[in-house]
């Protein structure tokens, strides 16, 4: 159980998931967006915005994919 981890490491490999407002986007998102409610961002560590799609499992599949472990934030 004595297993060193580099903590920094571990945590620049995170991205957090998170529900957006369609009505909160730029009126040009809000377009694209369609009939949808809400979509989801994948967001780094300092909060940074990576991606907005149009579901969750696509934001876990999409970050899983560039070997990111995501997490969910409410």
């Amino acid at each position: 159980m004595n297993t060193k981890h580099d903590l920094a490491r571990l945590v620049s490999d995170i991205v957090y998931v998170k529900p957006v407002a369609v009505s909160e986007l730029p009126e040009e998102m809000r377009a694209q967006a369609g009939d949808r409610d809400q979509i989801f961002a994948v967001c780094d560590a300092e909060g940074q915005q990576l991606a907005l799609v149009v579901d969750r499992s696509t934001a876990f599949f999409l970050a899983r994919q560039h070997d990111r472990t995501p997490v969910t934030v409410h």
